[in-house]
């Protein structure tokens, strides 16, 4: 479920005016609720490799594991030129057409014919499992290399681009707090120009407390910022600790 960009700048709004500290335009919340659902996306890779290296209990829902798993969910997508035409195309390099895949954020896997997970190599790499005939590539246990865009699939004969699926992270979508005006010059929230947080709702309170250090900033109120950093902050060692 996802997290209610009203709900949000109500409650930031609700915070600031609470001892007329000041206040947040609309606009400015927009380009402040992007830039905080960014960092909290950017973290979720940071947090899940950290927690690989700890220790996991297998309680239902304190397995940290499992729980970033379920955050990033709905950021993972699969697909290839079935299921979006044109997604991929050439012929070995493959290029992965932005301005069909326009939400690519961060490349997973790459499949050939929906079975074989190719194994990412780096440059120096291929050049050396090249060299030896033990190590080249083969169409059971093909590589790839990813450079600006392309694919490097070895061997070079997989030409297909069709035989290639791939899976990644889309970028999350701009939250946007839509509103009118109204007969005295009040914004109104208007729901069907708005989109919603994409991150799910138990980052609510995340969210709330990096909006409200933006805004402290925007309003230069240092106690703002202290409070919101500072619950920030205790969230983040509950998270890894």
């Amino acid at each position: 479920m996802a997290i209610n960009v009203d709900t949000v700048y109500k409650t930031v709004l609700l915070i600031l005016n609470q001892q007329q500290r000041g206040y947040m335009t609309p606009d400015e919340f927009n380009k402040v609720a992007a830039q905080v659902q960014l960092n909290i996306f950017e973290k979720y890779e940071d947090d899940l490799n950290q927690q690989y290296r700890t220790p996991q209990n297998d309680t239902e829902y304190a397995n940290r594991i499992k729980n970033i798993e379920e955050n990033l969910q709905n950021f993972q997508k699969y697909i290839n030129n079935a299921s979006v035409a044109g997604a991929i195309t050439g012929t070995n390099p493959f290029t992965i057409d932005t301005a069909v895949v326009t939400d690519l954020y961060r490349l997973g896997s790459v499949m050939y014919k929906g079975e074989q997970l190719t194994q990412y190599a780096q440059r120096n790499e291929i050049t050396q499992l090249l060299l030896s005939p033990l190590t080249q590539p083969t169409t059971n246990f093909p590589i790839y290399l990813y450079e600006e865009g392309k694919l490097y699939v070895y061997p070079t004969s997989i030409t297909t681009a069709n035989d290639i699926n791939i899976s990644y992270l889309k970028k999350p979508a701009d939250p946007i707090w839509g509103y009118g005006v109204g007969t005295l010059g009040q914004f109104e929230y208007s729901a069907g120009t708005s989109t919603d947080f994409e991150l799910t709702v138990s980052e609510q309170t995340n969210v709330i407390s990096r909006v409200l250090a933006y805004a402290g900033i925007i309003i230069n109120d240092p106690t703002i910022i202290q409070i919101a950093a500072g619950e920030v902050q205790k969230e983040e060692q509950n998270s890894k600790t």
